[in-house]
């Protein structure tokens, strides 16, 4: 990624991002803040000219400048707090589009090593704490204009005051940055611990109904109690460190306001300034607190902002799980096989047909010098003996690694040379096991279809319309999260439907009726043959019904390719092919 994705990056990206709200928030927060200064001085000058010596005149004409000023700070906290919130929802918001981007990104890698509990709590309570910064920024900056004003006014009364403010307050925001340290990484921890429970818990959900059939729910109840507690832990230590910063803070400010009025009243005895002086001195004693406190607890903002926007920073900048890339196939056949300058000039003088998928001595973990043609258009079949080679495989075809030997090309074109993006809106790898979401089943059909595209034969095809008369409403029914409330026969019958309703050139799809009956998979064998007429298709399975529909089946054992022909031929000549898909 070109931006900078680390921690301060993020915050810089944050705040920059939402510079106009920020600035306008602070000038009314900044004139909020001058208002309440003004407050008590403007009582010690009614006390002086207006009660000391009694004048019903001036008292009247002060009174309706200090409603102005109470109108001016009213309306200044009002929309100051307005403009500041805008800015943290929006960075927030902002926040949590560029990590679901970088979840979903053709390139993949965000997701390694993290549940997906761990991903939503980055992208909702990380991202909402940093946003919360430009809350903090706008207030802060507001605070310090309060301070600066009430010094300059206690310098205007009493120029010691005046100076023992300006010298005391920076003393007090420092000490507060100091001890705001210690919460920075105790809040760090409690998010980890948060985001491992959270990751726990979806993991739970999910395999609910294998627990039950184990009746293993004492042991996941045990293992996310452990869990809970140790986050709940975390929660505990951060915040004992946030009252004791926060309490650290008070018992500071208390001492220091005690110190101002205690030289304040010093000065009144002595006689170097009056009644009203001393009142407007008292007041803005008083009165400062509220910005020293709130610089306190922007401190306490930036550090738990500092430690989620780290977390951000490592999954924005994750590896993906394959790099390289650039050529971008175009919709023109034999356009994949251009080079990639961009010239329509072809690479070969006879270019490709479109949808031809070439596998060149690929050798990676457990395949050993794979040489294999899938012709443009052909329905082919593909039986692996050893699973692990078979997701091997899969994870080739779709570029979720590069081969350590050969290579694989579609339409004459290395795919570690094709942009992962344009890859993926060529070839589709359906894998055994893909996720349903929730919502309507027509919704998950149609997720990856092209534009007014019509989901009703990629459905036919799929019997997907057996799934749909058993749910109220249809294909308008809901089929709950995961598709939790479908057979997993039904959902298997979904996610085949959803990969033939995207309308890939190529389209790669692993074992999509290990749970259907009989009669169902001969229906989808036939439908999947239908809906593919003219496109390449790839079955990865051990299905006789599914076989019996392809135009050739490969027979790769012991990572190599053992044979190749008909099913019907494969069935009566080879002998470890037969044991593969009819035992």
């Amino acid at each position: 990624m070109g931006a900078d994705t680390s921690g301060r990056g993020v915050i810089r990206r944050a705040v920059a991002g939402q510079r106009r709200d920020v600035v306008v928030g602070s000038l009314l927060g900044a004139a909020h803040q001058t208002g309440e200064a003004l407050v008590p001085v403007l009582i010690g000058l009614i006390v002086d000219r207006a009660v000391v010596r009694p004048d019903g005149g001036a008292l009247a004409l002060w009174l309706v400048v200090l409603a102005v000023v109470y109108a001016m700070l009213s309306y200044g906290f009002r929309f100051g707090a307005r403009a500041g919130e805008r800015a943290a929802e929006q960075a927030a918001h902002r926040l949590r589009l560029d990590v679901v981007r970088r979840v979903l990104a053709p390139h993949g890698g965000a997701e390694a090593g993290r549940p997906p509990g761990a991903l939503v709590n980055v992208a909702t309570e990380d991202a909402r704490r940093v946003g919360a910064l430009n809350m903090a920024l706008t207030l802060g900056i507001a605070a310090v204009v309060g301070v600066v004003a009430g010094a300059v006014l206690l310098l205007r009364a009493s120029v010691p005051l005046g100076l023992l403010v300006l010298v005391g307050a920076p003393v007090l925001m420092a000490l507060g940055h100091y001890l705001a340290r210690p919460l920075e990484h105790r809040s760090e921890a409690e998010q980890e611990r948060a985001a491992h429970a959270s990751g726990v818990a979806a993991d739970l959900v999910a395999g609910v109904r294998v627990l039950k059939g184990l009746r293993a729910e004492r042991a996941a109840v045990a293992r996310y109690r452990a869990t809970s507690q140790a986050s709940r832990e975390a929660n505990v230590r951060a915040a004992r460190a946030a009252a004791l910063q926060t309490g650290l803070m008070l018992t500071l400010t208390g001492a220091f306001i005690a110190l101002v009025a205690l030289v304040g009243g010093r000065l009144v005895l002595s006689g170097s300034i009056g009644l009203g002086a001393l009142v407007s001195a008292v007041g803005l004693a008083l009165f400062l607190p509220g910005p020293i406190a709130v610089l306190a607890w922007v401190g306490a903002e930036l550090a738990k902002a500092r430690a989620s926007a780290a977390r951000i920073a490592d999954v924005l900048a994750a590896p993906g799980e394959t790099t390289g890339g650039t050529v971008e196939p175009d919709a023109v056949p034999g356009a994949a096989a251009r080079t990639a300058s961009g010239t329509d000039t072809p690479t070969t003088a006879a270019t490709p047909t479109p949808g031809e998928l070439r596998l060149h001595r690929l050798g990676h973990g457990g395949l050993d010098g794979i040489d294999l043609t899938v012709r443009a258009g052909e329905h082919l079949g593909i039986v692996v003996t050893d699973t692990a080679d078979a997701a091997t495989l899969l994870r080739c075809l779709a570029r979720r690694c590069d081969p350590d030997r050969g290579r694989i090309e579609l339409d004459g074109t290395p795919l570690t040379e094709l942009a992962p993006a344009a890859l993926r809106s060529t070839l589709l790898v359906a894998e055994h096991d893909a996720q349903l979401f929730d919502g309507t089943l027509l919704d998950n059909v149609t997720a990856a279809a092209p534009a007014g595209a019509e989901p009703h034969p990629a459905m036919d095809a799929a019997a997907v319309d057996e799934v749909a008369a058993t749910l109220p409403g249809g294909t308008a029914g809901r089929i709950g999260e995961r598709g939790g409330s479908l057979s997993g026969g039904q959902r298997q019958r979904v996610a085949l439907a959803r990969a033939l309703a995207a309308d890939r050139s190529v389209l790669v799809v692993h074992d999509p009726t290990t749970a259907v009956d009989a009669a169902t998979e001969a229906r989808i064998a036939t439908g999947i043959r239908r809906a593919r007429t003219g496109r390449t298709t790839v079955l990865v399975t051990s299905s006789p019904a599914l076989l019996a529909a392809t135009d050739r089946v490969v027979l790769i054992d012991g990572g190599t390719v053992a044979a190749e022909a008909p099913h019907e031929d494969l069935v009566r000549d080879h002998p470890v092919y037969r044991s593969a898909v009819l035992t």
